[in-house]
């Protein structure tokens, strides 16, 4: 696991960034929910994506062998073609659709879930003002 010593629980969340740098946030795994969840809090937003996102968007990076971009994009905009966004919402991805838990709120999985995942130590990350692009490590 990468630096930091937090659980990922509701009492001892991981502190994040986006891959800009630009927004701090929390995330923490909530096994009670049905499906289990990934919790994101920003601000005074909280967004719910399917714990299953972890394991799953890992497994994609691996098969696409090398860098994808983020293409984070609000649940009302389309997301790019390719990119983190488009996987994270396509119905042929392992969950059949959105990770995202909440409707309204099933965006933005490009823009908060690569962070987690380079925290963890499973992929790498961009970190440029724009287009940011992610890799399995």
């Amino acid at each position: 696991m990468a630096e930091g010593t937090a659980e990922g629980t509701a009492e001892d969340p991981w502190t994040l960034t986006t891959a800009p740098g630009t927004s701090a946030y929390t995330m923490y795994r909530d096994l009670d929910m049905s499906p289990p969840a990934l919790v994101c809090v920003v601000g005074s937003t909280t967004l719910r994506y399917d714990l299953r996102a972890v394991d799953d968007l890992r497994d994609w990076l691996v098969a696409q062998g090398d860098w994808v971009e983020l293409g984070a994009a609000d649940e009302k905009k389309p997301a790019k073609p390719g990119t983190v966004e488009a996987w994270a919402r396509d119905p042929s991805n392992p969950l059949g659709g959105w990770y995202g838990l909440r409707a309204g709120y099933r965006g933005r999985f490009g823009m908060y879930v690569p962070p987690l995942l380079e925290h963890l130590g499973l992929a790498e990350l961009e970190h440029n003002p724009r287009n940011n692009r992610v890799r399995a490590t």
